[in-house]
């Protein structure tokens, strides 16, 4: 039996479905992955070969909407697919969602499906009814593509309703919602907190996320910036980079955050771990998310969490109990859950203990897999 994963990302294989495929691998699936520009990462390409995983390069622009470029990348996986004849065909995010989703019906594979792990920029202020001529044409793609998913998967239950609620998704189309990408709990153990001198959980934040506005990235500097006039101990961490989206933030702005020393900037991290480590109270003030793996990342170190109360981020968060929801680009929000930290440091520990049992109850990575597998007709 062969099963095929379809991309736009070869790093996110290994990192959001890492686990995922050495489960399906475990009951003797042949695996197969395809994603564009394999030599841009041949760190993260000898890794999957190294796991027994054979891994292939289509072309694809992940983002943009040139018809030519897209059709070539369909044309390409339905050759692909032609080619390595899989049982099973995981499609997710925009572009290998609509194309792979279209491909594994040319191609007459016997079990596609799609996985809609985060909506982003295709979906930026649909509530409001105004829709960019990009946007129309994504969903009508999106809408034509789901009638050929045999079941689809979302992140979210926000996610599912608008989906059916734009009518991209028919109601009798199989759908199922899934705890995200789920978190290992055996890698992402808890760690101590760090103190201050009184031995009190010190008030230190973190944001880690590619650097986009629509991550909340500008709220969480300019809520810095007026909680450290007031308290010029707490720290704000940041960690992410500036991408190519066209929502990204300037290479300008954050400078000028570096320089008047608003945010410690990390960088890109491989490894985040250590960040987490450093930090006491993680903050995601995200627009709109799948399910944000760093906050699982987050809660399974016991941290506590400050999100937003938007689809995908509300899910990680009881409120109260291992964090508070703020409105959404709600600086005003920010500052005053911020200060409750530093002016309670006994709420840190308190969350950050119930955070790491809501990541083992809920987001266990292998129980998530499971539930995936599943739903796919792989497990009983």
């Amino acid at each position: 039996m062969k099963f095929l994963m379809v991309s736009s990302f070869l790093p996110s294989v290994l990192n959001f479905r890492g686990k995922l495929l050495e489960a399906i691998h475990a009951k003797g699936y042949e695996i197969h992955i395809c994603a564009p520009d394999l030599t841009e990462f041949p760190q993260e390409l000898a890794q999957l070969k190294n796991m027994g995983y054979q891994v292939h390069s289509v072309p694809m622009q992940r983002t943009g909407t040139n018809p030519i470029q897209d059709l070539k990348t369909l044309l390409a996986l339905v050759a692909l697919m032609r080619h390595i004849q899989p049982d099973y065909v995981l499609s997710y995010t925009i572009k290998p969602v609509i194309y792979g989703t279209f491909a594994a019906r040319l191609a007459q594979v016997p079990h596609s499906f799609a996985l809609i792990t985060g909506l982003g920029y295709a979906f930026q202020n649909v509530e409001s009814g105004k829709r960019s001529v990009f946007q129309k044409m994504v969903h009508h793609l999106y809408a034509q593509a789901l009638k050929f998913a045999d079941k689809v998967f979302f992140q979210n239950p926000d996610d599912l309703k608008l989906f059916h609620d734009m009518k991209l998704l028919d109601a009798k189309k199989p759908a199922v919602v899934v705890n995200g990408s789920g978190v290992n709990v055996q890698d992402f153990d808890v760690m101590p907190l760090p103190e201050n001198n009184e031995g009190e959980a010190k008030a230190s934040f973190l944001l880690i996320a590619r650097l986009l506005g629509d991550k909340g990235v500008r709220e969480y500097a300019e809520a810095a910036r007026i909680v450290k006039a007031k308290h010029p101990d707490a720290e704000f961490h940041l960690v992410g980079w500036i991408d190519d989206n066209p929502s990204a933030i300037s290479q300008v702005e954050l400078d000028a955050w570096v320089a008047d020393k608003t945010v410690n900037y990390w960088g890109k991290l491989s490894d985040v771990r250590p960040a987490i480590q450093a930090s006491s109270v993680y903050v995601l003030p995200s627009y709109r998310e799948g399910t944000p793996r760093t906050v699982l990342e987050a809660m399974a170190m016991g941290r506590a969490i400050i999100t937003t109360d938007a689809p995908g981020c509300r899910e990680t968060v009881i409120n109260g109990q291992n964090g508070y929801l703020v409105g959404v680009k709600s600086v005003d929000d920010l500052v005053q859950t911020m200060q409750y930290f530093i002016e309670d440091p006994k709420l840190i520990r308190y969350m950050g203990q119930r955070s790491r049992e809501i990541a083992l109850n809920k987001y266990d990575v292998h129980q998530v897999n499971k539930h995936m597998m599943t739903e796919m007709g792989m497990l009983p």
